[in-house]
């Protein structure tokens, strides 16, 4: 039977794009005062009400999706004999992996022969989503269900996840730098550079002085992690700062004319610990990352 793709919105996919592939989901939740959002690609809470919220001073806090949430995704397809596949969101990042593989223990003893793969992706934003992307591209073309699981196993420690951030509250928050940093760092007008590395970690890489030389260091590591643009698909995600996005987005199709170009606004989740601003470039690389 054919299986379904089940996805995480920290994939931080186009919602039309959930949409016209009928894509299941669930979302980690989002804290904001006493008041908390799941996170559905902006359909509840949209990308602009959060991005408001943000600029007024609020730090967001989240949470992972719960066993029970997880078991009850799962029991509605082992109750039809349908097979699932999720892609998670990096297990260095959130619990909400394990908390899938607990569920789909739970499940098994219930229904013996559910079929559930859970994978860790090792990744999350639009990286993950480039993952999804592709595994629902096998899916329509007909791909059977251990294709697709081999082909994202293979293929997820290729994908390279950079990110460009402005907001340093959020990094300061989060303990990757320090108060006294931040500090000086946005009144120089620093961007910490950051990496997604293969252990499914974020990872801070370096520090660059002005906001053009920092996009200029993403282009430069898919210069030097990409021998064929022209075939390949690159995911742009950013904190609401489109105009940066789609200057990004120029130099791939005009300096490395790539073949597709995907850019959102990063979701509740991302966003919510590297803060608006923050700008992304996620594309398939030739060798594993480090």
């Amino acid at each position: 039977m054919k299986p379904v793709i089940l996805v995480d919105a920290s994939c931080d996919m186009p919602l039309e794009f959930i949409e016209k592939n009928h894509i299941p989901h669930l979302g980690l939740i989002c804290h904001i005062d006493d008041k908390e959002y799941e996170d559905d690609f902006g359909k509840a809470f949209t990308y602009d009400e959060f991005y408001s919220e943000l600029r007024k001073g609020k730090m967001p806090t989240t949470s992972q999706i719960n066993s029970f949430r997880f078991e009850e995704k799962f029991r509605e397809y082992a109750k039809q004999g349908i097979p699932v596949i999720y892609l998670a969101m990096s297990s260095a990042l959130s619990g909400t992996y394990n908390s899938a593989v607990m569920a789909r223990e739970t499940i098994l003893g219930e229904y013996k022969d559910a079929d559930i793969t859970v994978i860790d992706t090792k990744g999350s934003s639009i990286g993950e989503g480039l993952l999804v992307y592709y595994a629902y591209d096998m899916l329509n073309k007909g791909y059977s269900k251990d294709s697709i699981i081999t082909w994202v196993k293979e293929n997820m420690l290729k994908m390279n996840y950079w990110f460009a951030v402005s907001d340093l509250d959020h990094l300061k928050r989060g303990g990757r730098i320090s108060s006294s940093a931040a500090v000086v760092g946005s009144i120089l007008n620093i961007n910490p550079i950051l990496c997604i590395t293969s252990d499914g970690s974020l990872t801070q890489v370096t520090n660059i002085r002005g906001r053009r030389k920092a996009i200029k260091f993403l282009t430069d590591k898919f210069k030097a992690e990409v021998t064929e643009p022209q075939n390949t698909i690159v995911a742009i995600s950013h904190g609401d700062c489109i105009e940066e996005a789609e200057y990004l987005k120029n130099i791939m199709e005009e300096e490395f004319h790539v073949k597709k170009v995907i850019v959102n606004k990063l979701g509740l989740i991302m966003g919510s610990h590297c803060g608006q601003g923050m700008l992304s470039l996620c594309f398939l690389g030739n060798e594993n990352r480090k």
